[in-house]
């Protein structure tokens, strides 16, 4: 199986080019991809079986050897941002505590305040 880099790939219209180590082109098409996999990054190192095509040569089936990158990490919310969250989380928690500490559950609007800000909060620490 040769190797090779993405020269690029274009995820709305399912197709792009790869680079071999020996510098030729060979067309690739998203049905060839791994399952699970859209698209391929620029630059990104592959593994790919090919096959002569009426237009050139064609990747009949392709492997990742780079690991797929993290879209959650990807789209986390900057630091400074998350600190502001936290912040805001705290006040909500401890206001939600001080009507605990009364026999008062929050009310719906507050409950789902704390929810909503906790949920958001645990995606962004755990991605």
């Amino acid at each position: 199986m040769p190797n090779g880099k993405v020269k690029f790939f274009d995820a709305e219209k399912g197709f792009g080019f790869l680079v071999s180590e020996d510098g030729q082109s060979v067309y690739v098409h998203a049905s060839t991809l791994p399952e699970g996999v859209q698209q391929l990054r620029k630059g990104q190192r592959v593994e790919f079986d090919m096959v002569d095509g009426s237009r050139g040569p064609q990747a009949l089936t392709v492997r990742l050897l780079d690991p797929a990158p993290s879209i959650a990490r990807a789209r986390r919310v900057k630091p400074e941002d998350m600190a502001v969250m936290v912040e805001d989380l705290i006040q909500l928690l401890d206001g939600a505590s001080n009507g605990l500490r009364h026999g008062r559950y929050p009310d719906r609007g507050h409950a789902k305040k704390v929810a909503t800000v906790l949920r958001a909060v645990a995606d962004n620490f755990e991605a």
